[in-house]
């Protein structure tokens, strides 16, 4: 009875999680389009979300890399995250999916998270400039991709020898102070590649 209310819990905990992170990621999709289209239409159009020459959404959005498969990265996430946000308000109405369906939605959050570090590695490193709404993107992957592992691997749904099952309960129990170190990293090699532009604001 005890483990039947615990999967209800981690069930009901992970539907919050997917339609949280789905919209936000949709939201965050969504602006980043209409403002695409506006520097489509006018290329001396101004995005409102760029702040400074550091963090600056044109300078991202006219890069290849903003269209890496060959269409706008935004249309990719507007799909995405319709995706996982449905899922999740599904969950939440009290629906269930078969373990192919979870092993399916780790492949893409695994797309997912891999496309977004690939994303964050060219904005510091090649483009040179930040792009909030593409910052709360990777915020967000990275929570999908690490939650529904996490789910998976409590669940069931992926299986792992006794070695690894303790690796998996200490990476359970400690999971927020985890996700809060890949942040914390993410944090500080932004901060510590543009310092030489931060330091000019102190």
């Amino acid at each position: 009875m005890a483990k039947a209310k615990k999967e209800v819990t981690l069930h009901r905990s992970i539907g919050y999680i997917l339609a949280v992170c789905g919209v936000l990621g949709l939201l965050a999709a969504s602006v980043l389009m209409v403002e695409k289209i506006a520097i489509l239409k006018d290329p001396n159009y101004v995005p409102s979300c760029n702040l400074n020459p550091i963090i600056s959404c044109g300078s991202v959005m006219k890069t290849d890399q903003a269209s890496a498969f060959g269409v706008s990265n935004s249309i990719i996430g507007i799909i995405g995250f319709s995706v996982v946000a449905t899922i999740g308000f599904a969950i939440l109405a009290g629906a269930q999916f078969k373990r192919w369906f979870w092993l399916g939605l780790q492949v893409g959050t695994i797309f997912g998270v891999g496309f977004s570090m690939w994303l964050f590695y060219q904005g510091i490193y090649v483009i040179g400039a930040i792009c909030p709404y593409c910052a709360l993107i990777w915020v967000v992957s990275v929570a999908l991709f690490w939650y529904v592992l996490l789910y998976n691997l409590r669940i069931g749904h992926i299986k792992v020898n006794a070695k690894v099952k303790k690796l998996a309960s200490f990476v359970q129990n400690h999971h927020g102070n985890i996700l809060l170190i890949w942040f914390s990293i993410m944090f500080l090699i932004i901060l510590t590649h543009f310092w030489y532009y931060w330091s000019t604001l102190i």
